[in-house]
């Protein structure tokens, strides 16, 4: 007969199994919804394009496909007429400049912002990667907190984050965070 601590470690080892494959389908999906989002904004960039030389101001020649062009060649009328590239999301850092938002960056980049401008506002001083691995609900286990080490140098790199001391992260001069805070 086993005993009740070996039915406990049983049940909780199956727990645990669930959860890490849960853990590993919601990666997944997260990984497939990126996919997703990057394929969706760039229709969404090719949709204005189109709208912005269909409608042209002072072009009588709305509706009129040109045959002589080969496909897929861009010219100079359509260059001129695309509107600028936003950042697409998940995939790059802006780099940091007066008038920009923290809603230019990714949600995963706005939550190290909102995390350090907190810290800032409460009198803490830096953050360390560990530390935004515990607030964020992550195991604090060395890919998780490189993952986060990753991003945060990436956001020193591009002048939303300072460094003030080797893995210790701050809000950049000027900088504010997702909240508006200074």
């Amino acid at each position: 007969m086993p005993s009740v601590v070996g039915l406990l470690e049983q049940h909780e080892l199956a727990a645990r199994r669930r959860v890490d494959g849960l853990r590993e389908e919601a990666d997944r999906i997260q990984a497939e919804l990126a996919v997703a989002e990057q394929e969706w904004s760039e229709w969404m960039i090719a949709r204005e394009r189109v709208g912005a030389v269909l409608s042209a101001p002072g072009d009588d020649s709305a509706g009129v496909v040109a045959t002589d062009v080969p496909e897929g060649v861009v010219t100079g009328a359509e260059v001129e007429a695309s509107p600028p590239l936003a950042v697409k999301a998940r995939s790059q850092v802006p780099m940091w400049r007066e008038g920009l938002a923290a809603t230019a960056l990714s949600m995963d980049y706005q939550r190290i912002l909102a995390s350090v401008e907190d810290r800032v506002c409460l009198g803490q001083g830096p953050l360390t990667c560990q530390e935004m691995a515990t607030a964020f609900g992550l195991d604090v286990v060395p890919a998780k907190v490189e993952g986060l080490r990753s991003k945060a140098k990436r956001l020193v790199s591009r002048g939303w984050l300072a460094e003030p001391a080797p893995g210790r992260f701050t809000l950049a001069r000027n900088v504010s965070g997702p909240g508006g805070g200074s």
